[in-house]
């Protein structure tokens, strides 16, 4: 306390170092002027703003010029007019007519001729929506839907693989409104064909013709159930935009007619004809579907019916496609939760083992996880079929098999696929 007394006053102008020797100057003053000057300029800034609004209004309200008054011949000024011209009278929004669509007659439908000696579209479509038939099919996680072609009066019908692949039960519906349990007979996913058989009487056959004639330029048309029945039969028609197409899809590698009529999920296994109604082949897929191609449109693929013709004719047959490679095995991917929670490796988990396989003698079972064919990393059944696409009936590979926390090579035989 007593040293705080000794203290010299920060004022005392005896001290040195000690700042300033004089009190700090007050600015409130200064701020206050520099206020009011920019309250000042604020207002006389808006009050130039309103007055050049009001002249701007003024001047458009003036009355324009006569024209005539601002040509000059050697004379001087061309004198107005003594009488002025009549005024054309102008419409406003009272006296305009209220404006009406006006409907004339149209010219009745004529027939639309695809090609010089073919059928119109019309009769194309009369003679062939007889012929198409809707499908649908239940699954454990859903239902699709599909279209398909009466091959025969016997009740046989051709459509897409992919359409009833793994399907627990299939029906079919006529145009007639008729509809029936199908039996699958044989199915093949390289070529993605099925044959289906419905017992029913009074059917129309399709008539298939040669897609050999083909040419790029050559107009066909497609039926089929576009997203499904509620658009069933719908009809669109294009040219044929390509002939012997290669498209690989799923590690196969299709042979296939393209086109730009129209084609949508539902249109797969309708039919694509020819301008004289014949059908030429079976609408399979669209670019969409297989590559990351949003908002492509008019680029649609058919299976020919010169490959028709063969895969369907051994379903028919025999139920199955010969020399088709396979290992005997069904199987699902393994999740990535029993990956991490049980420690399993990726690959199949095999549910189905053919008893006649190579892989059933040596002695694989369910249960197991085929996690490698060949050295090639398998997830999932699709990439066990690419692998097989490329292998032959016979041949012998290396499959990588996973039980109870071990992996055992296997040398297996191929064996041909029964469907």
């Amino acid at each position: 306390m007593e040293e705080y007394r000794n203290q010299n006053e920060p004022w005392d102008p005896s001290i040195y170092g000690t700042g300033r020797t004089q009190p700090p100057k007050n600015h409130g003053g200064l701020i206050a002027v520099l206020l009011v000057v920019v309250i000042f300029l604020g207002g006389l800034v808006s009050v130039l703003g309103i007055l050049n609004v009001k002249l701007f209004k003024e001047l458009n309200h003036q009355p324009k010029e006569n024209p005539a008054s601002l040509y000059v011949v050697e004379g001087g000024e061309v004198p107005l007019l003594e009488t002025a011209p009549e005024e054309i009278p102008v419409e406003t929004a009272e006296t305009a007519a209220t404006p009406a669509l006006e409907l004339r007659p149209s010219p009745d439908s004529v027939p639309n001729v695809a090609q010089e000696g073919g059928m119109s579209l019309q009769q194309i479509y009369a003679d062939n929506i007889v012929s198409v038939v809707s499908i649908s099919c239940t699954f454990p996680g859903g239902s699709a839907t599909g279209t398909g072609v009466i091959l025969s009066e016997e009740g046989y019908i051709v459509t897409n693989c992919h359409v009833v692949d793994n399907a627990l039960s299939i029906s079919i519906e006529l145009t007639d409104g008729r509809g029936f349990a199908a039996t699958l007979i044989g199915a093949d996913a390289v070529s993605d064909l099925a044959v289906l058989h419905i017992e029913a009487e009074d059917l129309c056959a399709a008539t298939f013709g040669d897609s050999g004639s083909l040419q790029v330029g050559d107009s066909v048309a497609a039926i089929g159930d576009p997203l499904g029945t509620s658009l069933r039969g719908t009809f669109t028609d294009g040219i044929v935009s390509a002939i012997n197409r290669d498209v690989t899809i799923g590690g196969r590698t299709m042979t296939l007619i393209q086109t730009n009529a129209a084609l949508n999920t539902g249109n797969s296994g309708g039919p694509l004809l020819n301008c004289y109604g014949q059908v030429v082949g079976i609408n399979t897929m669209k670019i969409g579907n297989f590559v990351d191609s949003a908002g492509v449109e008019g680029i649609g693929f058919a299976i020919p019916s010169s490959t028709v013709k063969v895969i369907v004719d051994q379903l028919i047959e025999q139920g199955y496609v010969s020399g088709r490679p396979t290992l005997g095995i069904k199987g699902e991917s393994v999740s990535i939760f029993y990956q991490r929670y049980y420690m399993m490796p990726s690959g199949i988990f095999i549910t189905e083992l053919d008893p006649a396989s190579d892989a059933a003698r040596k002695g694989i079972q369910t249960d197991d996880i085929l996690s490698a064919i060949n050295g090639i990393r398998i997830t999932s059944m699709d990439d066990l079929n690419t692998v097989l696409y490329g292998c032959q009936v016979g041949e012998t590979v290396e499959v990588v098999i996973y039980r109870s926390g071990r992996q055992y090579l296997v040398d297996l035989t191929l064996s041909e696929s029964k469907g």
